[in-house]
């Protein structure tokens, strides 16, 4: 019988830990403000390398993808607090007196909004 393992992690960190880093916007990916006061986010998409070397074959472009993100409002003020000075604490703070959340909630929100963005590659941590 064949068992699969799950992936392991390079690096692990404690929660703590991961509260104090700093997240840091890729300079790859654009932003830019929509008339309603919203950000747009741009970002290109890397295709995976057996449909890149199938286009190829086919006899296509390698154009690079891009795909757009409108965040909502409690997003948009999130992406403007991560300008590599803020730590994820301080962010959930800011959250806490600007929508009057109770800090647990405010911890996930933000926490899990950093993990969708780092999945991504939009963002990254730094200490």
């Amino acid at each position: 019988m064949i068992r699969f393992k799950s992936k392991q992690t390079a690096m692990s960190m404690t929660i703590k830990e991961s509260l104090k880093c700093r997240p840091v916007k890729n300079p790859e990916i654009k932003e830019s403000n929509i008339d309603t006061g919203l950000v747009l986010i741009t970002y290109p998409v890397k295709a995976r390398p057996w449909i890149a070397g199938l286009s190829s074959k086919l006899g296509f472009e390698n154009k690079p993808v891009y795909k757009k993100i409108e965040l909502d409002e409690m997003g948009t003020a999130a992406w403007a607090m991560m300008d590599g000075k803020n730590r994820v604490e301080d962010i959930i703070r800011g959250f806490v007196k600007k929508y009057k959340l109770h800090p647990k909630e405010a911890e996930i929100s933000v926490t899990q909004f950093i993990r969708d963005l780092g999945k991504r590659g939009l963002i990254g941590l730094s200490q």
